[in-house]
């Protein structure tokens, strides 16, 4: 079950994130695209400062690592592309349908995986790579099945370039993944919303609602804090290409949701497009990947236990379960099923 945990706070994550396009679609009627995006990001910050303050007043102390100095560039980064892309798919969402532009992000999953290789030399296997075709043609099909909503529009071309900052963002949140996923939350919801309130105050569209900025914030703890905390976890495991592969479920969530809300029909093109994802999501979930490989001598800090067969340093004090603090990899070579996760970033 341990190695299926990570699979499920993928999908979950994409469950949560799946409803909020349709949603922000409802909440564009009220609110400006750079003010939608601050709340979004608002309330995800908020939201995870409210449980940590909460945890700590009942005594629950966290076991994770905090983000150190040399993870600052990452956080930077991942702030700047938070704040771009959620404005690009709300100007998207001004120009296109709720369901089109649900639809389009499936190439996140394909700009996810790309900048894992490229950038970040994360192994991706034949299996994977079919499980990133399967899923993209899905999306290729339900475009041709909706041209005339899906064609290369400005509205579409917002939503793609969104595509391409989330895939490099997502990339970004990887190298912190080991790190404490509520802190860099707020890091994410704190830094992008304040990016985006500022750009919404630059531009005087910072008139609202209560009721709408409320709805807006519950959204963004939902959709974007807890999903992008579950998202991490996912990460820590499966690496960016493989959780992407997974989180390609949400455009389609958010399609079936956009159908439901605005009397658009799903058409046979999208039950074809279902069975491709389907198909995808089947092929990278059973992969698997074991070979002789070595680790070299590390020194690192993140969430750990003894029983995994990575951390077997001794502790002054005899100390069980999971933990956080500076220790040392001695050295090692073995063979065992694994995913790239923190101690196998080996090359192949």
């Amino acid at each position: 079950m341990k190695n299926k945990l990570p699979v499920l706070f993928a999908l979950l994550a994409a469950l949560l994130y799946g409803v909020s396009v349709p949603l922000s679609k409802l909440l564009l009627e009220r609110l400006s695209p750079f003010l939608l995006a601050a709340l979004l990001y608002f309330g995800a910050g908020i939201g995870m400062l409210g449980m940590r303050l909460f945890s700590n007043a009942r005594g629950n102390r966290s076991a994770e690592a905090h983000i150190g100095k040399k993870e600052l560039p990452f956080a930077g980064l991942m702030v700047a592309l938070d704040i771009a892309a959620p404005v690009l798919l709300l100007f998207g969402l001004r120009q296109a349908t709720a369901a089109s532009v649900s639809l389009a992000g499936n190439f996140e999953t394909a700009a996810t995986a790309v900048f894992a290789l490229l950038l970040f030399r994360e192994p991706i296997g034949k299996r994977l790579w079919l499980a990133i075709a399967l899923i993209t043609a899905a999306s290729v099909l339900l475009s041709l099945g909706d041209a005339k909503n899906l064609a290369l529009s400005p509205g579409m071309v917002f939503a793609l370039l969104a595509c391409v900052c989330w895939g490099l963002e997502n990339n970004c949140t990887r190298a912190l993944s080991q790190k404490d996923p509520q802190q860099i939350v707020a890091i994410k919801g704190i830094g992008a919303g304040a990016g985006a309130l500022l750009l919404a105050a630059c531009t005087g569209e910072l008139t609202w609602e209560p009721v709408s900025v409320l709805l807006a914030l519950l959204l963004g703890f939902a959709s974007y804090g807890l999903s992008i905390r579950l998202y991490i976890l996912a990460q820590r495991n499966l690496g960016a290409a493989r959780t992407g592969a997974y989180y390609a479920a949400a455009p389609f969530l958010g399609a079936a949701l956009s159908a439901a809300l605005f009397g658009q029909s799903l058409t046979l093109f999208f039950l074809a497009a279902l069975i491709l994802m389907a198909a995808g999501g089947i092929l990278a979930v059973t992969e698997r990947h074991a070979h002789v490989h070595a680790h070299m001598a590390l020194t690192h800090e993140h969430r750990h236990s003894h029983d995994d067969g990575h951390h077997a340093h001794a502790h002054d004090v005899p100390f069980s379960g999971e933990h956080s603090h500076v220790h040392a990899h001695a050295a090692l070579t073995h063979m065992h099923p694994h995913t790239p996760d923190i101690h196998h970033a080996h090359t192949h």
